[in-house]
């Protein structure tokens, strides 16, 4: 039986040429070597060991074909190609006679179930935020979908302790992005999410932080109302609300910080620039979080110290945070991103500037500065 493909995107999943990557084509992505450096993420690296070991099930049907490893447990990154667009092709291939069976398997269960079969045949979708890390801040909503999904699309930064709580019986895919590197488009997404929720699924795509917060939920809850699918969203605790808290940094504070504002650190391909922001957003008397701004902080950094933000104004910056491989640094704003660059931070790492990060125990000069806070 045919995946359906007669929806609008001509890129999507299901509209692969399955000839032009049919079994006598598929290659293996060779035997991927190791990378210690990454060893300890929390996260689904983009061919990490990890990564496939969870989704075994996706490659059942293609044992001469699917990825090598010659890694050992511990491993958790792994060397690839140049030719990245290729992997992603290959690998897209490699999956689709399981994925086709699955959805067999999930449309034979909806047709069999008797006076339980969804209302108008339709699966339900949920989309559910997995906070920044750590697996204890998940709501016990959250939990409860995650526990009952027939299949789970993860991104990178849903982490590995929270996928160890997906039930025995559930599928799990990855469809993460990083630089240079989607496993899938945002059409594929909703191709792969539109198909099995027509199948009746129980479909939950999991998301980093909150999925209304820097990420693509409501493209995807849109698309799928558009087609007539029911969509519940799960919130999730965002990264600023997350990270904050687990470093004793309240986001506003009564006579030091009486608004905060979430910024993205870099746009879409062709969208507006991302540090358009910074006039209006030096204001000394609130707080900013800016997220995925590792590359773009020296010149924000500079901009907002241009418009009238001081330069000595306390500034964090917070490596895979609530997770044990939480690192940070705190600096003056002129010197964070020479810290950060130091320190070797690496994606993905949350910004927080403004007084109220010197009200931080871990601050340097915590006591004697917060006294001055609050006493001002």
């Amino acid at each position: 039986m045919a995946l359906p493909y007669t929806h609008h995107y001509d890129l999507s999943f299901f509209a692969l040429n399955l000839k032009k990557f049919g079994s006598s084509h598929l290659q293996p992505f060779c035997c991927l070597r190791c990378n210690s450096s990454v060893s300890s993420s929390p996260f689904t690296e983009k061919h990490s060991l990890q990564r496939y070991q969870r989704d075994q099930w996706v490659y059942n049907n293609n044992n001469q074909q699917r990825p090598s490893l010659s890694c050992d447990d511990e491993a958790a990154s792994c060397s690839v190609p140049a030719d990245s667009d290729s992997i992603r092709l290959n690998d897209i291939a490699l999956q689709l006679p399981e994925l086709r069976k699955l959805l067999q398997v999930l449309k034979h269960k909806r047709e069999s179930c008797g006076g339980q079969v969804p209302k108008n045949g339709l699966g339900d979708v949920f989309l559910v935020g997995t906070g920044p890390g750590d697996p204890d801040l998940l709501t016990l909503k959250a939990v409860k979908v995650i526990q009952k999904a027939d299949l789970l699309l993860y991104d990178r930064l849903v982490s590995n302790a929270v996928l160890d709580l997906v039930g025995p019986d559930a599928r799990l895919l990855y469809v993460g992005k990083t630089a240079g590197y989607h496993s899938r488009t945002q059409e594929e997404i909703h191709e792969l999410l539109l198909s099995f929720a027509e199948a009746g699924a129980t479909v939950v795509r999991l998301q980093g932080g909150d999925p209304l917060v820097f990420g693509r939920g409501g493209e995807e809850m849109d698309f799928l109302q558009q087609q007539g699918i029911q969509v519940k969203v799960i919130p999730g605790i965002t990264a600023a609300s997350g990270i904050s808290a687990e470093l004793g940094i309240p986001l506003t504070h009564r006579g030091i910080a009486n608004s905060v504002r979430f910024l993205t650190g870099h746009s879409r391909k062709g969208g507006t620039d991302p540090l358009f922001v910074a006039e209006n957003a030096a204001d000394p008397d609130s707080t900013l979080v800016v997220y995925m701004g590792l590359s773009t902080l020296p010149s924000l950094a500079q901009k907002l110290i241009h418009h009238g933000l001081p330069p000595d104004t306390p500034a964090t910056a917070v490596e895979r945070g609530t997770t044990p491989q939480q690192r940070m640094v705190f600096a003056k704003l002129k010197d964070l991103a020479d810290k950060i660059k130091t320190a070797e931070l690496v994606s993905p790492t949350l910004i927080i500037i403004g007084k109220v990060v010197a009200l931080s125990p871990f601050w340097p000069q915590s006591l004697t500065e917060a006294s001055r806070l609050v006493e001002v």
